[in-house]
């Protein structure tokens, strides 16, 4: 454990950003697994409005700066390639 107060604070922010961190990724995870779980069942109402609360998550995360941008992108195109391609 750090001895200096400033280490000290730093330690408690790093906790703080991590537990936040985690949180947002995993409601990411469970957003992304909604969609897939709609697409099994091809129920096209909740797949509509899952994809939605998919879209609004991943774009949360990155407001928060827990994703980078080009990866919200690429998880958000996967997800789009996933439904077209059970769709077609």
């Amino acid at each position: 454990m750090p001895r200096i107060k400033s280490a000290i604070k730093r330690v408690d922010v790093a906790e703080r950003n991590r537990e936040r961190n985690r949180s947002w990724k995993s409601a990411v995870r469970t957003a992304r697994n909604k969609v897939e779980e709609s697409l099994k069942k091809a129920d096209k109402t909740t797949l509509a409005g899952s994809l939605n609360e998919a879209f609004s998550t991943i774009d949360r995360a990155v407001a928060k700066g827990v994703l980078h941008k080009n990866t919200a992108a690429r998880r958000k195109a996967r997800l789009v390639m996933n439904v077209r391609k059970s769709a077609g």
